[in-house]
């Protein structure tokens, strides 16, 4: 180890409490390429805005720190408070609790070694019932949960999922301890991707809001209504290609829009299921084919239920044919049902497959697989059976 890799653990224990402006006053007398590589260490909102007050002081370019990548747990990564030694003892631990300023912020206390590495976790109430003499790491928690500084916020959302922690700890790939995340900012931001889906799956960019102008809206929009357009012309190629079916039985034009709607719905639900369990990092336990033979027998299941009952509301509506009719539209209702079941889970996988954003317009996709099937299995069964 140089003498500058021996200098940064010492700099950045000193570092922890001090607001930026103290901060670069404290490196403002060291080697600039020192400076860089700690700064580098330190979350990156905390280490650009000490950046800040260093301009003038250091022959380097505060543009050489990166920024935080759009949506990575270093945007919400916040500076570390509570940090001990194995070998402190619990009276000085509490001594620390009562005379810091920085203490009245601190969850749990974090044991780190000499190279800020993270060995253990003390929770205050394990704090308060050990032996004053005792060691700290006696008392510690070893190998407690943490995140990585590279993980996205998504990624940490998963990592974290099954363990509702008041902060989370966040290392480097080497270990140390860089930084603390927030338990409510990180399910903040889960909130935040789950209501975005709704609009992802019909092209509406997460980052748009209410107050979003116009010009920006109509520029993320657009494109996804043109390819929304273009899908459908395959539903209206279909429907076109049995002009002469529906001419001769007019019954099923009636009933082209409720086929559609209920294999939409059906698909929907699979979907909505499908991208929680993406969200949730569920499927990681949960076989994808196992989630496929769920939502085909749903879509079965429901395809012969509501097909019942539109194949009554057919026998009751036709003139002639009723009854060959009302099998028609509940064979359809049965086939569209499965098939919008297994097109809910197939299309957001599909698109995680292909490195895209499973949520990112899937509806689209799915309502064009949907009104296909349904529409030409009723027309191909009535042009079969009925004429």
């Amino acid at each position: 180890m140089d003498e500058q890799d021996k200098r940064i653990p010492q700099l950045l224990r000193d570092l922890r409490g001090r607001v930026p402006m103290d901060a670069a006053a404290l490196l403002a007398d060291e080697d600039a390429a020192l400076v860089l590589d700690l700064l580098r260490r330190l979350p990156s909102d905390r280490a650009r805005r000490i950046a800040r007050h260093l301009e003038g002081r250091v022959d380097w370019d505060t543009g050489e720190l990166p920024a935080s990548p759009p949506g990575s747990l270093q945007e919400i990564t916040e500076e570390i408070r509570g940090v001990v030694r194995p070998e402190q003892t619990v009276a000085q631990a509490l001594d620390y609790l009562r005379t810091e300023d920085e203490a009245r912020d601190v969850t749990y206390l974090y044991v780190v070694d000499g190279d800020e590495r993270l060995q253990g976790l003390i929770v205050i109430r394990d704090l308060l019932r050990a032996a004053p003499e005792q060691a700290l790491d006696e008392v510690m928690l070893r190998q407690p949960f943490h995140l990585l500084i590279d993980l996205s916020v998504t990624d940490a959302i998963k990592a974290a999922v099954h363990r509702h922690y008041p902060v989370y700890p966040v290392c480097d790939e080497d270990g140390r301890l860089v930084g603390l995340v927030p338990g409510f900012r990180l399910f903040e931001r889960q909130a935040i991707e789950i209501t975005a889906q709704s609009g992802q799956m019909v092209g509406v960019g997460k980052e748009e809001r209410v107050d979003t102008p116009v010009g920006q809206a109509f520029r993320k929009r657009h494109p996804w209504l043109q390819l929304n357009l273009f899908t459908a012309f395959a539903a209206a190629f279909v429907v076109g290609s049995f002009e002469e079916t529906i001419a001769q039985v007019v019954a099923l034009a009636a009933f082209l829009p409720v086929l559609a709607g209920q294999a939409g719905n059906t698909g929907c639900q699979a979907q909505a299921i499908t991208l929680r369990g993406l969200t949730l990092g569920q499927l990681k336990h949960y076989p994808a084919s196992r989630l496929l033979r769920k939502e085909a027998a749903l879509g079965l299941i429901n395809g012969v239920l509501t097909g019942a009952v539109a194949g009554l509301a057919m026998w009751w509506f036709a003139d002639d044919n009723g009854l060959l009719l009302a099998g028609v539209i509940l064979m359809a209702m049965v086939g569209s049902c499965v098939a919008s079941g297994v097109s809910g889970v197939l299309v957001p996988l599909g698109l995680k497959r292909l490195g895209a954003d499973p949520a990112t317009a899937s509806t689209i996709f799915l309502t064009t697989a949907t009104d296909v099937v349904g529409m030409g299995l009723m027309l191909l069964l009535a042009t079969a059976l009925v004429l």
